[in-house]
């Protein structure tokens, strides 16, 4: 193998595109910003009934029947059949890469025959943050993969720190970057009332009814009202509309494309990341101050690393001290504040972390060659 420039890559998500996602978001961000620079890209991921487009000029490959499996207090949409692990090999092998990217490469299962195999330099980034008992069970088998990993990534210390646990191996933390210029392409749309949004699934861990309580709170007390705009979806849809059922300033949206959520964050006067836990970096958070929104976030680890000093915290579940936190971050909208949160976010910024990831495919190739 010659050491040529990388012309052809693969990204292997574990998780399928159809369902909202950091790691999903992350896959077809890079995808985009890579073949932005002239290189081939092709995107493996679960889902065979998913005939979807995504804004990415990624060769689409979609391997197996999705399940959605209990995985770290959330739901993973992600597929355990042999035979998509198969087929995905096949794919890529016919996609010939110059570089295989497994985000979460020891999560099950479309991408595992491909790492097994290793016929080609592997790149992983991990993301997930804590220890789930489920996984702890198969994690003595797993770690006999780590050899086959040419270079490695965290997210975030707090994904580091799980890898080393986990997989005992101990990758450089670089970050979760996202396309800042792509979140004030639209014009601000300033709304009759203050409006709050939550972006994110629906599940219990993600603390959507302290927002819900917050507001109704708030709104009972006959001040200037608060409207709240929740998107996503999950598990914990039903309840939650239940519980808003005698607020009507509540708005459940669903799932929205891409498109759509960055005009929201625009529409905003606050947006809240009410996460209790398992949250290991803050991408939404960096995502609204792009967009030069004010922010306000549960005080979590991943969500302090990445609000730096730019966001409003409280809490974690106490709805007194979220609305207090809201009405702080309504007060303190000025230029100057949304300013220096944009230019925080600015860190984060893709095409910095692709080229840091260039470096790391270098490496890598460099290791697979080595190795023979």
């Amino acid at each position: 193998m010659t050491l040529r420039d990388v012309a052809r890559v693969t990204l292997v998500s574990p998780y399928a595109l159809s369902v909202f996602g950091g790691v999903q978001e992350q896959v077809l961000s890079m995808s985009r910003d890579l073949a932005g620079r002239g290189i081939d890209v092709q995107v493996v991921a679960p889902d065979n009934s998913d005939h979807a487009e995504y804004e990415t000029p990624a060769q689409l490959e979609r391997c197996g029947r999705l399940l959605v499996v209990p995985a770290n207090g959330s739901r993973a949409p992600l597929t355990l059949s042999a035979r998509a692990s198969r087929d995905a090999f096949d794919r890529v092998s016919a996609f010939a890469p110059d570089v295989v990217h497994f985000h979460e490469p020891f999560a099950p299962r479309v991408g595992w025959r491909t790492l097994r195999a290793h016929l080609t330099p592997a790149v992983g980034t991990f993301h997930r943050s804590g220890v789930g008992r489920s996984l702890s069970l198969v994690t003595p088998v797993l770690r006999r993969w780590v050899s086959y990993l040419d270079a490695t990534a965290a997210v975030s210390p707090m994904a580091a720190r799980t890898a080393d646990e986990l997989w005992a191996v101990q990758p450089p933390v670089l970050f979760n970057g996202f396309e800042t210029e792509r979140f004030r392409v639209f014009d601000r749309e300033n709304q009759p009332e203050e409006t709050l949004v939550v972006v994110g699934r629906l599940e219990a861990r993600k603390g959507v009814a302290t927002v819900i309580a917050a507001l109704r709170s708030h709104n009972l007390r006959g001040e200037r009202p608060w409207r709240l705009v929740i998107i996503g979806a999950g598990p914990e849809r039903m309840a939650l509309e239940r519980s808003a059922s005698a607020a009507d300033a509540v708005v459940f949206l669903g799932a929205v494309s891409d498109e759509e959520k960055r005009r929201w964050y625009r529409r905003a006067d606050v947006v809240i990341a009410p996460a209790t836990h398992g949250e290991s970096f803050g991408l939404i958070l960096l995502e609204a101050m792009a967009s030069e929104t004010r922010v306000v976030a549960s005080d979590i680890p991943g969500y302090r690393d990445a609000a730096g000093a730019h966001a409003v915290l409280f809490a974690p579940g106490q709805s007194a001290d979220l609305e207090r936190a809201i009405g702080l971050a309504l007060h303190t909208r000025d230029a100057a504040t949304l300013s220096a949160a944009r230019e925080h976010a600015q860190r984060w910024s893709m095409r910095q972390l692709v080229d840091e990831y260039l470096a790391l495919y270098s490496r890598a190739r460099e290791r697979f060659v080595a190795l023979g």
